[in-house]
């Protein structure tokens, strides 16, 4: 019977997320995975240990979704797994408040277009693994005995 050797691969830090509201709706991009079904997500990033989840989310705002915005004060915190259902690795969410004059996205190649829904209306759709913590309620803290 062979051995596992572990990887230790760098478990992100955090995963920051941009919220731009409009109303009572939220910019939503839409990604096409490999069999062609459309999924919406927020648009993230996984922020690496050492780094600024504000400045990452800021630069990668921009870049996904093509709107100047600034970027304010976390409004919601939630947790994700970034392992697997097996080995579970949970991070914090951190859902940062978005500001913008513009309200029409140019989104970044990797995504196929977006939409704007209010929280209820997304969770009725199909969403990427990014966004699961929308739709779950977060897992009790650990506590040990």
């Amino acid at each position: 019977m062979r051995r596992r050797v572990p990887t230790f691969t760098a478990v992100p830090k955090a995963l920051a997320v941009g919220a731009l509201e409009d109303g009572n709706r939220y910019l939503f991009l839409i990604r096409r995975d490999h069999m062609g079904f459309e999924r919406l997500e927020l648009p993230c990033i996984l922020v690496p240990s050492g780094r600024s989840p504000f400045a990452e989310i800021s630069s990668e705002f921009v870049r996904q979704t093509g709107i100047d915005a600034q970027v304010h004060e976390p409004i919601y915190e939630s947790r994700y797994n970034v392992g697997t259902k097996r080995r579970k690795a949970f991070v914090p969410v951190l859902v940062f408040k978005i500001t913008a004059r513009e309200r029409f996205a140019k989104p970044a190649p990797e995504f196929a277009g977006f939409k704007w829904l209010t929280l209820d209306d997304a969770k009725r759709e199909k969403l990427t693994k990014n966004c699961e913590w929308l739709i779950r309620p977060a897992p009790p803290p650990y506590v040990k005995k």
